[in-house]
């Protein structure tokens, strides 16, 4: 207080005033140097507190398989909506019926055209065995015809063999005139000689001559034997090549009827198989008339229309949500961080709704928060320059709340390495990542990191 005055105040008067009787001046016990001391050394042995690095980010919930996701289901064919099974906000069951739709093209209105296709197909079959009758009547009637031809073959050549025979033997008979005829002509002349030196009647003359006579016309005879037996064997190999080619000719008309059969035979096997065909899809586009629930689902909210309008094939009716979904957290991490990230790490999540105190640092005081892992990485960047990763559930710890829903926002920690305190607040002001420098004080968790 400065002195404004030189007039000087009398301490000792004041006693005489009532109001210093209120103030009561004790002497404190402690002693500021004592005090400055025992917090220094609360300060350092702090800094030699064990500190749990991690990384905190914000995520949401989402599923680890693709079919746990909310999806929509669509409508395989066009067609007219008739009836409506559900309502938004539904549990529905697998198989159960979502809508019905009714056919809207003119070749599907039949509404017995199912049972039609199958008596068509009936029809087919029974054609089917005649025809199967028919290529084997014409397989024996072709076995029946190379067995005959084989025959008739094996008779001709025989018949041939025997012309030949003839032929031979004819000409041998010939042979034969012509030297008897030879033999008479020369005792026909000696005769003559005779006959005219008188040694001779005329009698024995013309007995001669008679002979000479038959001689002439049994080498004529032989003669025209052997021309009857050259035409025979002439005729048997013209027989010959006309058998050969009056079987050839039935056998290929009856091995061309087989295969005109077998053709009509597999058209028919094409027909039927055509039409099975089409009889499993009309079956099975009558049961997609009933649009029916893939697996347990919620119904979110009715995409189409009302009833009696229509729907093209391919288009989106209602967007549902599997029940029982594997749920999974996903997070997105700065790449300055993601060396640090690995798969089966644990961490801690805080579900929005759920009251949570989180103590940085020292994640075992913490409450409210749940156990995770980290169940997969990307393996590439995502567009918004960040890698997405997502924990999973960890099965026999702290299980999550069952009332989570797809969507819900979510904190989450990634939990790192042990370290001391001043280890991290030495981190902290260079801007290095979480254990950057493996020290001596640093303390990794798992035995990999060891390694």
């Amino acid at each position: 207080m400065q002195n404004i005055s030189n007039r000087k105040t009398n301490t000792k008067n004041l006693i005489t005033y009532s109001v210093f009787d209120l103030i009561h001046l004790e002497k404190s016990f402690i002693n500021p140097k004592s005090a400055l001391l025992i917090l220094l050394g609360t300060i350092i042995i702090s800094l030699f507190l064990p500190w749990t690095q991690f990384l905190q980010t914000k995520g949401y919930l989402t599923t680890l398989k693709p079919d746990d996701r909310p999806q929509t289901i669509n409508s395989a064919l066009p067609g007219r909506i008739e009836k409506w099974y559900v309502k938004e906000g539904d549990f529905v069951r697998k198989g159960d019926t979502i809508v019905k739709i009714s056919e809207i093209k003119s070749e599907y209105f039949d509404p017995m055209l199912v049972e039609r296709t199958s008596e068509q197909i009936q029809a087919k079959e029974s054609s089917k065995v005649s025809y199967v009758n028919k290529i084997e009547a014409l397989e024996n009637q072709i076995v029946a015809l190379r067995e005959n031809y084989k025959l008739k073959l094996q008779q001709n050549v025989n018949k041939i063999k025997q012309s030949e025979l003839k032929v031979f033997a004819d000409s041998i008979d010939l042979e034969t005139a012509h030297n008897n005829l030879n033999i008479a002509k020369i005792q026909l002349e000696r005769f003559e000689q005779l006959f005219q030196q008188g040694l001779k009647s005329k009698t024995d003359m013309e007995s001669r001559n008679v002979k000479y006579r038959d001689m002439i016309a049994k080498e004529a005879s032989s003669n025209s034997k052997l021309l009857i037996s050259r035409n025979e064997l002439i005729n048997a190999k013209i027989e010959l090549n006309s058998i050969r080619a009056d079987y050839e000719e039935k056998i290929a008309k009856a091995d061309s009827d087989k295969r005109s059969a077998e053709s009509s035979f597999y058209d028919n096997e094409s027909t039927i198989s055509k039409m099975n065909n089409d009889l499993d899809n009309y079956k099975i586009r009558r049961q997609n008339l009933y649009i029916t629930a893939p697996q347990n689902v919620y119904i979110l909210k009715a995409l189409s229309k009302g009833v009696g309008e229509t729907i093209k094939d391919g288009e989106a009716i209602v967007t549902v949500m599997p029940a029982n979904a594997e749920l999974a957290v996903e997070f997105y991490v700065e790449p300055f961080d993601i060396p640090l990230v690995k798969l089966e790490e644990k961490g801690k999540l805080l579900f929005n709704g759920y009251p949570t105190i989180f103590v940085p640092g020292w994640p075992e005081l913490s409450v409210g928060t749940f156990d995770a892992e980290i169940a997969a990485i990307d393996q590439s960047i995502s567009e918004n320059g960040k890698y997405r990763v997502l924990l999973k559930e960890v099965k026999g710890q702290n299980p999550w709340p069952k009332s989570l829903k797809f969507g819900l926002g979510t904190e989450g920690v990634i939990l790192l390495n042990d370290v001391p305190i001043w280890y991290e607040i030495w981190r902290q002001i260079n801007g290095l990542p979480a254990d950057f420098y493996a020290g001596e004080s640093a303390k990794p968790k798992k035995e990999d990191d060891k390694k």
